[in-house]
């Protein structure tokens, strides 16, 4: 790995008056600039006072990416912003703009919606190789009864399964089926028959090599082009790609395509209020277009399409999980490709540190809702 050094930058006249406003804010995070501890904030380049105070969310996360400030502990660090709130006080002005033009336009409709196929998961399947694990499943593991990631991964797909009640013979459709791997589990363990579609071309051409001689179809397509009729429907890690404009309609397809004896499955991520916008630094580098749901949201959506069988929330779960992610892809790092480079790597770092503090502050949810279209005759037991 090249060391990787800061930009140069003269100190303004203004810098001092801005540090000691950055120095104000994260005091009442307990973090201190250039302090000893592992969460204190160590500065390489004063512009990022500036940076921070013009572009909130926006300008840590660039300023981080180009070397300008580091933490021996960055999740420590961003969890103890998080938990004093303090990127409620600081916002950028293109904030402004972003929250306007969610409003104004629907950024997650066909066309829209395939950048975040193109920007994010087709990255190159070498990396979520590296990161993943085993099985290249891409969302929440479920760590009740294991201790590795891999375990954790494969309890959640068996969870799923027996969520929705799969038996040999049934046809199931898998929405953002991502690289197969639930899909595979489901056909190997429960002898199903399945379709799984996905945006992403790198995701469609794995999962089709990886479920070769199984009863699975991969289609590269968007879910609003789903044909069914099918047994049951899981969706794992795929809602948050949605947008608000469109739960009604995500919800529709799958009460379409859903018989009206079977079982729909989310999968998602959640958020304890409405918004309809993400992050500007997530938004930029990470999930273009994404949004996460509320529980309002989501109940409105699905409202007169369906009952809501059973909810789960096991989203302290996903902080353990992308620890896991961030200790596999930091042994990684010097195997892989030279195009992640060390700027690449502190965006990777500044995103799997900043989703475990949302997850650890209770910030973000991990939700799992069953759903029937009028609802399961003498009540549905939830597998836990």
């Amino acid at each position: 790995m090249s060391h990787f050094q800061a930009p140069a930058h003269p100190q303004s006249s203004t810098a001092p008056r801005f540090e000691s406003r950055i120095a104000r804010l994260l005091a009442k995070a307990d973090v201190r600039l250039n302090g000893e501890r592992p969460w204190d904030l160590q500065v390489h380049d004063p512009g990022m006072y500036g940076r921070v105070l013009a572009q909130g969310s926006l300008g840590l996360g660039e300023s981080y990416m180009d070397g300008a400030w580091d933490a021996r502990s960055l999740d420590g660090f961003l969890t103890r912003v998080l938990e004093a709130r303090l990127d409620e006080q600081v916002h950028g002005l293109g904030e402004i703009w972003d929250a306007l033009r969610a409003r104004l336009f629907n950024a997650q409709s066909l066309r829209g919606s395939r950048k975040v196929g193109e920007r994010h998961y087709d990255l190159g399947n070498d990396l979520y190789q590296a990161m993943l694990g085993k099985r290249l499943v891409y969302s929440c593991g479920y760590w009740r009864q294991a201790d590795t990631l891999d375990d954790a991964q494969e309890a959640k797909l068996d969870l799923v399964c027996r969520k929705l009640g799969l038996r040999p013979g049934m046809r199931v459709l898998d929405i953002g089926c991502g690289w197969g791997e639930a899909l595979k589990f489901a056909a190997e363990r429960y002898g199903v028959s399945g379709v799984g579609v996905t945006i992403s071309r790198e995701q469609a051409e794995y999962a089709r090599k990886l479920c070769a001689g199984l009863p699975v179809e991969i289609v590269l397509q968007d879910y609003r082009q789903v044909r069914g009729p099918f047994d049951a429907v899981l969706s794992i890690g795929m809602y948050e790609h949605v947008g608000a404009k469109n739960y009604r309609t995500y919800f529709e397809v799958a009460r379409r395509v859903l018989k009206d004896e079977g079982l729909f499955l989310l999968h998602s991520i959640g958020t304890n209020t409405s918004r309809n916008r993400t992050d500007p630094w997530i938004a930029r580098y990470i999930f273009p277009n994404s949004m996460l749901p509320s529980p309002e949201q989501t109940t409105r959506a699905l409202e007169g399409l369906f009952v809501i069988e059973d909810w789960h929330n096991f989203g302290t779960d996903y902080d353990r999980t992308l620890q896991a992610w961030r200790a596999n892809i930091e042994a990684a790092w010097g195997r892989l490709s030279a195009r992640y480079d060390e700027r690449f790597r502190r965006m990777w770092r500044f995103y799997l540190a900043g989703s475990m503090a949302t997850f650890r502050t209770r910030r973000s949810q991990l939700w799992q809702l069953v759903l029937s279209p009028r609802g399961v005759r003498g009540g549905y037991v939830a597998p836990r």
